[in-house]
C-alpha cells in the first residue's frame, strides 16, 4: 500500500462488499466476532470503503441479524468509509444509532426484477427510498443509490439506457451523492459498460459513479478494465469473489477484490491497497463459510510470486552443461 498517491498512476477507489453482499448469500452463519475480525482485517488493507452490513429485517436475512453489534464492534480506521445497505426508514433509524458513515440504497431498473427482489414496483421503491434520503439528509449522512440490472435483467432482457439515466437523475435530485451502476446478474460486456458509463458521465459530470459487476459469465475483470479505461474511478468488489443474486439462476459472485486489485495495479492504476494483506484476508474465508472461493490470488498469488526450483535442478543443469561441452 502506497503511503502517498502516485501522480503518474490514476487513483482508483475500491469498496469491498463481502461483509454484506457476500455473507448474506452464505448458508453458514458467520459469528459476530468473526465478522468484526474480517472487517477489521479489511480496514488495514487500504480500501476506500467497506460495506459492513445491512439493516434489513433479521427475519428477511438472518445472516446479517447482528448488524448493530457488528457496527458497534469494529475498529474504525480513519479515512475508511463504513457503509451499510438501508432498505427503509426503520433500517435507517437503526443505522443512525450505530453511526454508519454512509447509506447505500438499492432498487432495480427492471420492474420485474424489482417486484421479484423487493416486492415493490419501481415507483413504490422510489417513494420509499426518497423518505430514507430525506432522513439521511436531516442527519447529515451521505447516500449512495445502487441501481440493479443496469446492464440487463434476467427476466426482461436489455434495460433501456434512458431509464437508467432517469432513475439516476431522480435520486441525485432527491439528494443522493452518488450512484452505483450494478451488473447484478453478470450480463454486462465491456463495450456496453464503457458506453453506459460514458453516458452517465455526460449527464452527471460531478456526481460520484461506482461500478458493481458480477463474474457470472467470466467478464467481470474485462468490464472493470473497460470502465477504468473509460474514466471510472470507483469500483465495488467482494473479497474472495463472494456474492450472487438469488433471482438469477447460475449468477455467481461479485468481481473478486484481490483479483481486481492485482489487475488494476498491473495495468497502471494506483489502488492504494496492500495486496498481500488483502490476499491474507481472503485466505481466511473458507474457514468462515465452509467452502472454497473463486479467488485466483488466494490460490496462485500475484504474478511475480516466485517458487523454488525443483530439488533436481542442479543435477539437470549439470547434465545439460556436460552435453554442451
Amino acid at each position: 500500500m502506497s503511503a502517498t498517491a502516485n501522480p503518474h498512476r490514476p487513483r482508483v477507489y475500491v469498496n469491498d462488499v463481502a461483509p454484506r453482499d457476500g455473507l448474506q448469500n452464505e448458508a453458514t452463519f458467520v459469528p459476530t466476532p468473526a465478522k468484526i475480525a474480517l472487517i477489521d482485517a479489511l480496514s488495514k488493507t487500504g480500501l476506500a470503503k467497506i460495506e459492513a452490513t445491512s439493516f434489513v429485517s433479521p427475519k428477511a436475512i438472518p445472516a446479517l441479524a447482528d448488524a448493530a453489534e457488528v457496527m458497534r464492534g469494529i475498529n474504525r480506521v480513519p479515512g475508511v468509509v463504513y457503509t451499510a445497505l438501508i432498505p427503509n426508514v426503520r433500517g435507517a433509524e437503526r443505522a443512525l444509532e450505530c453511526g454508519v458513515d454512509e447509506f447505500n440504497l438499492v432498487m432495480s431498473c427492471s420492474e420485474t426484477h424489482n417486484l421479484t427482489n423487493l416486492r415493490m414496483t419501481r415507483a413504490q421503491s422510489q417513494a420509499s427510498l426518497g423518505e430514507v434520503i430525506a432522513q439521511a439528509k436531516g442527519a447529515g449522512v451521505p447516500v449512495n443509490v445502487s441501481l440493479s440490472c443496469v446492464f440487463g435483467c434476467p427476466m426482461e432482457g436489455d434495460v433501456a439506457e434512458a431509464e437508467v439515466m432517469r432513475l439516476a437523475d431522480a435520486f441525485l435530485a432527491a439528494g443522493a451523492t452518488g450512484i452505483t451502476l450494478c451488473d447484478t446478474t453478470g450480463m454486462a460486456y465491456p463495450t456496453q459498460v464503457a458506453a453506459v458509463c460514458a453516458e452517465y458521465r455526460k449527464h452527471f459530470p460531478v456526481a460520484d459513479l461506482t461500478l458493481h459487476v458480477h463474474d457470472t459469465r467470466g467478464m467481470a475483470l474485462a468490464n472493470v478494465m473497460a470502465a477504468a479505461n473509460a474514466g471510472v474511478r470507483r469500483f465495488d468488489a467482494s473479497l474472495g469473489g463472494l456474492g450472487g443474486c438469488p433471482y438469477a439462476p447460475g449468477a455467481s459472485g461479485n468481481a473478486c477484490t484481490e483479483d481486481m486489485v492485482h489487475m488494476l495495479d498491473l495495468i497502471g492504476f494506483d489502488t492504494g491497497i496492500d495486496l498481500p494483506a488483502l490476499i491474507a484476508a481472503a485466505k481466511t474465508l473458507p474457514g468462515l463459510i465452509g467452502h472454497d472461493t473463486p479467488s485466483q490470488m488466494a490460490k496462485a498469488g500475484p504474478r511475480l510470486q516466485l517458487h523454488p526450483v525443483p530439488a533436481s535442478f542442479a543435477e539437470t543443469r549439470a547434465r545439460a552443461e556436460a552435453r554442451a561441452a
